[in-house]
């Protein structure tokens, strides 16, 4: 049976977007694994791989509109994605003829509305993330007795760093750190020992590099899970905004509007506190670059020789946005 991608990416985090509501059948997580892994590798997927598959379907609570499954390159699932999250938002806008709405992610529905374009050309949307946590429970991490890691040293990764492990949900790792860090082989080794087998991170976990440049402005570096390195990381952007006004409020504080760079461009949030409740918003593009028909059969065989393409012109307009925004 043939079925209609569309490729999006938000931030340069890039994804294929498959409507599951418009197939005859639904897949098998068997062949969603495949079919992410056929689609999304770097070297021989399609249009040059991406970072993972995004899922929409049916929600099955009254109040929001559609639902959201992230998978991951490796075929694993991650329980949300800010990046990917406004793609869906975007997409379920225009099936739906709304701009305001509810989309179900795994562990709770978020907020997600129609922001103003960010140039010419460059659909933005702005999307809840929460729930936030602390607690080691919520991290599914394990150092020694410890109970949540807040801006300390983890002489388990690093005699000089200081980290803290926030979960929105999916679970972050982040360290402040100067530019030469940022740039330097820290990151690729911590993160690539804490997503193989190690002790503290079974499951494992996001790790980024934070470099506060100038007020309300922060540079973020990403290893994902179940990805490596990204363009950008949604939810790792959103967890560096909040902790830098919890742990740096002369850099930035709560509801204060920041603007987060990374490899992929750059995008706005401002996270907000409420007693011990947090959440951030996440604003910035939702970019689809080609519409695309092929056989499922066919593309679980990493076959793409048969298919039909349809390039947009909003990859031109988002470098030119970028262009802009980076000079």
């Amino acid at each position: 049976m043939d079925i209609q991608l569309i490729k999006v990416h938000g931030s340069g985090n890039t994804f294929f977007l498959l409507d599951t509501t418009k197939l005859p059948h639904q897949l098998t997580e068997s062949e969603i694994v495949t079919l992410t892994q056929k689609l999304t590798d770097h070297e021989n997927g399609l249009l040059g791989g991406a970072d993972g598959l995004l899922l929409v379907g049916d929600s099955q609570k009254n109040d929001a509109v559609g639902r959201m499954r992230v998978i991951n390159a490796d075929g694993s699932e991650a329980s949300m994605c800010g990046n990917g999250l406004r793609t869906v938002a975007r997409y379920l806008a225009q099936k739906n003829h709304a701009e305001n709405f509810e989309v179900e992610t795994m562990y709770q529905n978020l907020h997600v509305q129609k922001a103003q374009d960010l140039f010419t050309g460059v659909s933005a949307f702005k999307v809840e993330i929460s729930p936030v946590s602390f607690a080691a429970q919520d991290l599914k991490m394990h150092f020694k007795a410890k109970e949540q890691v807040i801006d300390e040293v983890l002489p388990e990764l690093s005699d000089t760093l200081k980290f803290t492990a926030i979960a929105v949900p999916n679970p972050h790792l982040i360290s402040f750190v100067d530019e030469v860090t940022l740039q330097g082989p820290e990151l690729e080794r911590i993160a690539a020992y804490l997503n193989g087998e190690n002790p503290y991170f079974p499951e494992g976990v996001n790790v980024s590099f934070v470099n506060l440049r100038a007020k309300d402005e922060i540079f973020v570096r990403t290893y994902e899970r179940g990805v490596g390195f990204t363009n950008a990381c949604g939810t790792a952007m959103s967890a560096s905004s909040l902790l830098t006004a919890y742990l740096h409020p002369e850099y930035a504080n709560f509801n204060d509007t920041l603007s987060v760079y990374n490899p992929g461009g750059m995008v706005k949030t401002v996270p907000h506190e409420d007693g011990n409740h947090y959440w951030i918003d996440l604003i910035g593009n939702a970019t689809f670059q080609d519409y695309i028909t092929l056989d499922l059969k066919a593309a679980l065989m990493q076959d793409f020789t048969d298919i039909k393409i349809q390039k947009t012109s909003e990859q031109k307009q988002y470098l030119q946005f970028i262009q802009k925004v980076t000079k």
